[in-house]
């Protein structure tokens, strides 16, 4: 039996982000029944360790709230709690998966002591967290160190964009044999048993009337540029933003800065978590735009990219790497007020780009295709 402790999200089948979606989907996919998964689970309370089934085992870590300094706390007992279970279960050989930068250098204190029990510490470094807008000097110093302690202490580093290694590559020249390039995975899904017109008439949404975008709401996604640049055009479609409105103080911020209430083209749509009308409402949208700035391939990108027909990115490598030449991009110079005003554009390009999306996807971004790779590095 292989033993995989996957470290970092907030658990399985969590409705947060990038990282639970990611957890959830490898794990689900991962057919290989001499795999055994282990994932850690932020709480507030004391569990016990979790039987999912044969394969997946969750570990609840005991954290009294989720603030930016208890990610970290979780980030060391996490690692605590794998080596104590590897010690009482006389496992001798295993695979413990970082996703994220939160640990400093706990892991490089911790680094001997794994070797010692058999495992083998691979790290995904997400983004570049440093850069994001929401963390002060403090912070960012923090995840500056963390990133140099952490790659540094691992045996494999997993970049889940080429741009994300490029990144590592140039920075940590001699890292650059661990490093190695797996995204994420888009799901499919069986648009014959979902009828769609109830969906869409769940959320007061027709297709092709409206452009959308999906993701978390904090600044390095963009949603202030879009806002003000979409309010600036003609285009008589509704924006409808699908995000977590209710975390943080962002949403509240975002709309006193845009005024964006005195335009009733935009519309918040808090959190759609279940994936079959997410899915519905993203295969019906007239075009996704895809704001985010800062960290690798996001998942709401390859999702976007297998189902709407025409997808506008912010012009950064990562979001490039992803859709290649089946997106139009736009920057902060008033580009996306000019493609949103250009219809004939957009409606020229629509069914081309879309299947040349959907080919990038079914060539690189399938469950399929990502499974195979991590089984590479689970040998």
């Amino acid at each position: 039996m292989k033993h995989v402790f996957i470290l970092g999200s907030r658990g399985y089948h969590e409705k947060y982000g990038g990282w639970e979606t990611f957890v959830t989907n490898l794990v689900d996919n991962y057919n290989d029944s001499n795999t055994l998964f282990y994932i850690s689970k932020i709480t507030d309370k004391d569990e016990d360790i979790i039987t999912v089934n044969d394969n997946i085992k969750v570990i609840p870590i005991r954290i009294k709230n989720t603030g930016s300094f208890n990610m970290f706390l979780y980030s060391v007992k996490s690692i605590d709690a794998v080596i104590k279970y590897i010690k009482e279960n006389n496992i001798e050989s295993s695979y413990v998966y970082i996703l994220g930068l939160k640990a400093l250098n706990y892991l490089s204190l911790k680094r001997k002591k794994l070797k010692k029990i058999g495992c083998t510490m691979i790290v995904n470094p997400d983004g570049l967290e440093f850069k994001r807008s929401k963390w002060g000097k403090i912070a960012k110093m923090f995840f500056l160190l963390s990133e140099r302690f952490m790659l540094k202490s691992s045996d494999i580093i997993v970049c889940d964009s080429l741009g994300i290694k490029d990144y590592v590559d140039e920075k940590y020249p001699k890292l650059s044999n661990r490093t190695t390039y797996i995204a994420y995975g888009s799901n499919t899904f069986d648009f014959k048993s979902i009828t769609e017109s109830d969906i869409l008439k769940e959320y007061d949404l027709k297709r092709d009337n409206y452009c959308l975008m999906v993701g978390r709401c904090v600044p390095e996604n963009n949603y202030e540029l879009v806002i003000k640049e979409f309010m600036k055009s003609n285009i008589k479609k509704d924006l409808v933003i699908i995000s977590n409105l209710n975390s943080g103080n962002y949403y509240n911020e975002l709309v006193n800065k845009t005024n964006c209430n005195s335009d009733s083209r935009i519309r918040f749509i808090n959190g759609v978590y279940d994936q079959n009308k997410l899915a519905v409402i993203r295969k019906n949208a007239y075009l996704y735009i895809h704001g985010h700035s800062v960290g690798g391939t996001n998942p709401s990108l390859i999702e976007a990219l297998s189902l709407t027909d025409l997808n506008i990115l912010y012009d950064v490598n990562f979001n490039r790497y992803a859709g290649g030449n089946s997106c139009l991009y736009f920057k902060d110079d008033n580009s996306l007020t000019e493609l949103l005003n250009n219809k004939k554009l957009i409606d020229s390009v629509r069914k081309e780009k879309g299947k040349l999306a959907k080919d990038i996807v079914k060539n690189n971004f399938t469950w399929d295709i990502i499974v195979d790779k991590y089984k590479e590095i689970f040998k």
